[in-house]
């Protein structure tokens, strides 16, 4: 049985899914057979465009739905809007760096609500959907940073320790279930804000681009190489797959080594 079979007729939805991760997760789900809803809190033409590009290259349906992911309402009116959930991927995420005590309150706040509360309400909304249907996967993005720690990023810390958490209790709490849980970790990816920051890094350290790369941007990967969307979008499909139907309740590191040292 391929991967496109087993995700056939399933609905995936990918919050933070307007770009970057989000997004390339989003087209490898439709690839794999999946129906698609794609989120951000933005309610753009180019978002909804986004959706009818994925439908027109896989022929799966492919929607957006606008829902700001720091209120508690909207995460779970986003799983009721959408009228199905069999695949759940709590993506959405911010990240502010300070040193603790001069970390911004208000930025504290609005991390844990959208990097960790977020998949709280999601999941609690996508549960019920998952066993009126009797099968489920909660799949969370957490980071390398939801293992191991770095100085400056307090909140964004905590809240991808705290989606392992997370994860840890909602595959517990359905472990007798045709329902997984699981989080994967990624180290740095190259997404379009990462190779945005290039530039500036290069002019910042006065280094050629290969080295930016290698000895800043991933000094603390092993691999010296950046991950891909395609490559998360394909750990995630494997996740939603039957070959993980008994992988719950763990992490899956896609960090080139990072958390090895």
């Amino acid at each position: 049985m391929t991967l496109t079979s087993n995700l056939g007729g399933k609905t995936a939805i990918i919050t933070g899914s307007n770009s970057g991760i989000g997004l390339g997760i989003a087209r490898e789900m439709a690839k794999a057979g999946a129906d698609v809803v794609l989120n951000s809190f933005t309610d753009r033409e180019e978002d909804h465009a986004l959706a009818a590009e994925i439908a027109k290259e896989t022929g799966r349906r492919a929607r957006y739905i606008k829902a700001d992911m720091s209120n508690p309402d909207e995460c779970r009116q986003l799983v009721e809007e959408a009228g199905a959930c069999d695949i759940l991927i709590n993506n959405a995420g911010i990240q502010h760096v300070a040193p603790i005590d001069a970390f911004p309150s208000e930025k504290w706040d609005a991390i844990i609500a959208i990097n960790l509360s977020s998949a709280f309400h999601t999941t609690a909304a996508a549960l019920p959907h998952m066993r009126k249907a009797g099968w489920g996967r909660v799949i969370n993005i957490a980071s390398a940073h939801g293992l191991t720690a770095s100085p400056y990023k307090s909140a964004y810390i905590a809240a991808k320790h705290g989606v392992v958490g997370l994860t840890k209790t909602t595959a517990l709490e359905t472990a007798e279930e045709p329902i997984t849980a699981n989080a994967i970790c990624p180290g740095y990816v190259l997404t379009p804000l990462v190779e945005a920051q290039i530039p500036d890094t290069m002019k910042e350290y006065d280094m050629s681009r290969e080295d930016v790369i290698r000895d800043v941007m991933l000094k603390r990967q092993p691999s010296k190489a950046f991950a891909t969307v395609e490559q998360m979008g394909g750990t995630a499909v494997f996740l939603a797959s039957d070959a993980a139907a008994q992988i719950t309740g763990t992490t899956i590191s896609v960090d080139g080594g990072w958390t090895a040292l």
